[in-house]
This record gives structure tokens, sequence and C-alpha cells, in this order.
């Protein structure tokens, strides 16, 4: 009779330790998963892709604007307000639309390599979150099979301790 107590007890203590196992492993995956999201790998950048980052960034900015609005004032006030001889560029100002054709020339592409970088790292990031989310899938029907499991061992040892419970009520009843 103490053996079959024994023997039901044992059981209960191995389903905790199983639990216990399952929980360790799943808080050691997140751990991973987590760590390898927060301290994601630094990216290396070509000197021509970090200056095209500054250009957009500051070609986007409203200090580019503010600036860039002061310095055409600025060029127009002095070239219709100084006396004909000190003007560098009259009136139609051909000198300032032939630069700033060449800087609209210049900064479109780079602001465009700016933007296929960006565009790159928009995929890069849609792909870890696929893979995030198939990792999470994957994970939660490991779960259900490992809850699955657990749920048919408890029956299993529900369905033995019942028939030891009988069997040591039979054995009181023969006594009785």
């Amino acid at each position: 009779m103490d053996k079959d107590i024994d023997k039901l007890l044992t059981a209960k203590s191995e389903q905790v330790k199983k639990l216990q196992e399952i929980v360790k492993k799943a808080i050691e995956e997140e751990t991973l998963i987590t760590n390898s999201l927060l301290n994601p790998p630094k990216e290396i950048l070509t000197r021509g892709q970090s200056i095209s980052d500054k250009v957009a960034k500051f070609g986007g900015s409203w200090a580019f604007i503010i600036s860039f609005f002061i310095i055409l004032v600025a060029w127009v006030l002095f070239n219709t307000l100084t006396p004909t001889k000190e003007n560098f560029d009259p009136y139609p100002f051909i000198l300032m639309n032939l630069i700033l054709s060449c800087i609209a020339a210049l900064q479109a592409p780079v602001i465009m390599m700016s933007q296929n970088r960006q565009e790159e790292k928009d995929r890069k990031r849609a792909e870890n979150d696929y893979l995030i989310n198939l990792k999470a899938e994957m994970e939660i029907k490991a779960l259900n099979q490992k809850i699955e499991l657990l749920i048919q061992e408890q029956f299993q040892t529900l369905f033995e301790s019942q028939e030891l419970q009988l069997k040591i009520l039979k054995k009181l009843e023969q006594k009785l």
C-alpha cells in the first residue's frame, strides 16, 4: 500500500519537473530572440553611402530649406541693389539658375541612393518580422503539442491513480 502511494507521488513530481523544464526552455529561447532583436549587427557603410545619407538628411531638413532661401534672397538682393558694375549675375539671374540646376541634378541621385539603402533596410526588417512570426507560429505549435502530451500523461496518471485507489479501497474493504 505504501508503494502505491509513493508511486502516485513520484508520478506527480515527474509531471511538475517536466513542466518546469518546458518553461525553462521557453524562457531561454525567448531571451535569445530578445537579445538578437535588441542588439542587431552594426551596419558597415562605405564612404559614399555615408555621404549620401548625410546629404539626404540635410537636404530634407528645415535647416536646408531656410538656409537655401536666405542665400537666394541675398543673391537676388545683392544683384539688384548694387551698382551694375559690381553685379556678377544681373537680372535674369542666369548664373543662379545654372547653380540651382546643378544642385538639383547632383542632389537627386544622391537622395535616391539614400532612399535605395533605406528600402533595403526596410526589406531586411520585413524579412526579420516574417522570420519572427514564423518562429512564433512554430513555437505555438510546439507548445500545443507539449500541452497535449502533458494532458495525455495526466489522464494516464489519473487512470493509474484511480486504479491504485480502487486497489487500496478493495484491500481496506477486505480487511474490514
